[in-house]
């Protein structure tokens, strides 16, 4: 049978296609601008027909209908990155997370500690040879469809055809549902002179032919705009936004110098506008990998000159790191913070940041703490942690001793904060 009848084939609708879930199924569901709702919509309608299963998952987009009230009992997420879908079901007690590396996450199908029953995907139609793109997210995608017993595949002809180690053959799909609809769109707001301060000192730490990797929001927009004039930069990360497609298109990034994959912009996952889905459509500058590889820091390592930069929510005087939650409000994951911040470390030249405003609330509160808040969880250990950069200043932590950092991370808090964390720091000993 040709690839074509075979696909022809396993045409069903939504509701024939999770027809066959049963309770107790292990369900992955891609994410991200990659969540395939449609999918998700129908399997909503079953829920007066199933019990327990598990949804295993990372960042999902939009309004996720398994994690309302009424489908308790029914559905259970068990995250690995929380975000606006689940984190009120998680923080309420009616799903799960799970702290993980993001680079660690394709093991947990592989090594069978984690058995997927179903992989529900969001795919680009196939090419002439029957193979469908995963699109805008490979992360854990590839993997879970390896080890699924079912794969489900929800394809959209505006899905782009991302290439890289990124493809799944028709042959290995066993239901799809075709659709035609438009991306979820991560809206590009303008940055604010706080992190436009910010933006500037890491340019400033930038040399022509680093290797970058940003994350998401106002902080990587204001880096990449304070790096004009910069040659030959490029890129290796786990995310890919507008202003990665502007600076290629600025000639600032050009991949030139990287000492591995070079030319090559080296991703796990898409997020942005129209344009950047259709720009990375079919576009040889970008290869599209799993996390198990695009993430391990001993691969990220393999860039001289590699220059990581991670967010926060605090940061205490010792160096210690919240990313995932606000006291124990879970808020997010470990994603790939410290897989990039330990690969740079190892980097020839590398440079891992940690950068954040100096305040949250209107100026109300420090994110330079004397303590965490209770109950915070520490991502990236004060021994992980090089540079941390606030508005007020780059700090060095790399080979401090506990006062030589919590004089340098005093320095760049708010300055209506200082006294009150120099007093703190003085009655524990960690100030003369």
């Amino acid at each position: 049978m040709s690839w074509v009848d075979d696909y022809k084939k396993k045409l069903v609708t939504a509701e024939e296609a999770v027809s066959d879930i049963k309770s107790n199924d292990r369900i992955y569901i891609s994410g991200n601008a990659a969540t395939p709702y449609v999918l998700l919509n129908a399997l909503a309608e079953r829920k007066d027909n199933l019990n327990d299963v598990e949804l295993v998952h990372v960042l999902l987009l939009g309004e996720d209908p398994l994690s309302k009230p009424e489908m308790e009992g029914h559905f259970r997420h068990n995250s690995l990155f929380v975000g606006p879908a689940d984190r009120k079901a998680i923080n309420e007690g009616r799903a799960d997370y799970i702290p993980i590396f993001l680079h660690q996450i394709p093991n947990l199908f592989y090594s069978g500690q984690m058995p997927i029953d179903v992989a529900m995907l969001h795919l680009s139609p196939p090419d002439e040879h029957g193979f469908m793109s995963y699109g805008v997210e490979v992360l854990a995608s590839k993997a879970a469809a390896e080890m699924a017993k079912i794969v489900i595949a929800q394809v959209n002809e505006k899905m782009p055809r991302v290439l890289g180690d990124s493809f799944i053959h028709v042959s290995r799909v066993h239901k799809i549902v075709e659709i035609s609809e438009d991306l979820p769109q991560l809206k590009k707001k303008p940055f604010t002179e706080v992190e436009r301060k910010i933006g500037h000192l890491i340019a400033d730490l930038i040399e022509d032919g680093s290797t970058l990797q940003l994350g998401i929001g106002g902080i990587p927009d204001a880096v990449l705009s304070a790096l004009k004039g910069r040659k030959d930069l490029g890129i290796h990360t786990e995310m890919v936004s507008d202003g990665v497609m502007e600076a290629i298109e600025a000639g600032i990034i050009t991949g030139a110098k990287k000492t591995f994959h070079p030319y090559k912009v080296i991703l796990t996952f898409i997020l942005g506008s129209i344009k950047l889905y259709e720009f990375v459509d079919n576009n040889p500058t970008f290869e599209a990998h799993p996390t198990d590889y695009t993430n391990h820091p001993f691969k990220v390592a393999q860039n001289d000159n590699m220059i990581a930069i991670n967010s926060a929510v605090e940061v205490d005087i010792s160096g210690q790191v919240c990313s995932d939650s606000i006291g124990t409000y879970i808020y997010s994951g470990f994603g790939g913070q410290v897989d990039f911040i330990r690969g740079a470390v190892h980097s020839k030249g590398g440079k891992p940041i940690i950068a954040l405003p100096s305040t949250a609330k209107d100026d109300e509160m420090s994110r330079i703490v004397p303590f965490l808040k209770k109950g915070a969880g520490v991502v990236t250990t004060r021994a992980d942690v090089t540079y941390v950069v606030t508005e007020y200043g780059v700090a060095y932590l790399h080979g401090k001793n506990l006062q030589e950092r919590t004089k340098a991370l005093i320095d760049i808090a708010h300055p209506k904060f200082r006294d009150d964390l120099i007093k703190e720091a003085k009655d524990r000993n960690l100030l003369s």
